[in-house]
């Protein structure tokens, strides 16, 4: 048995992070904070800000390392007429 070909196309993913987390950790302080004490929302808004600012730039970053072009070597689909 031969083994597979070699993928001719990448497929990229975004690197592992936990910023979502500590955005949705900072909404929850927010949340909190309307119906407990306002600086549950004060530190939750903080928090909410930073890691959105932070998983904004490592996205950026993320999409600047991929690829404008990629080398396609299947045949395209014809269109229907």
């Amino acid at each position: 048995m031969s083994p597979p070909p070699e993928p001719t196309e990448l497929i990229y993913l975004p690197s592992a992070t936990a910023l979502p987390a500590l955005v949705a950790v900072g909404l929850a302080g927010v949340v909190v904070g309307l119906y407990a004490w306002w600086p549950y929302s004060a530190a939750g808004a903080v928090l909410l800000l930073i890691s959105l600012i932070a998983w904004l730039r490592r996205n950026r970053a993320d999409i600047a390392e991929m690829p404008n072009r990629q080398q396609v070597d299947t045949a395209p689909l014809p269109l229907r007429k």
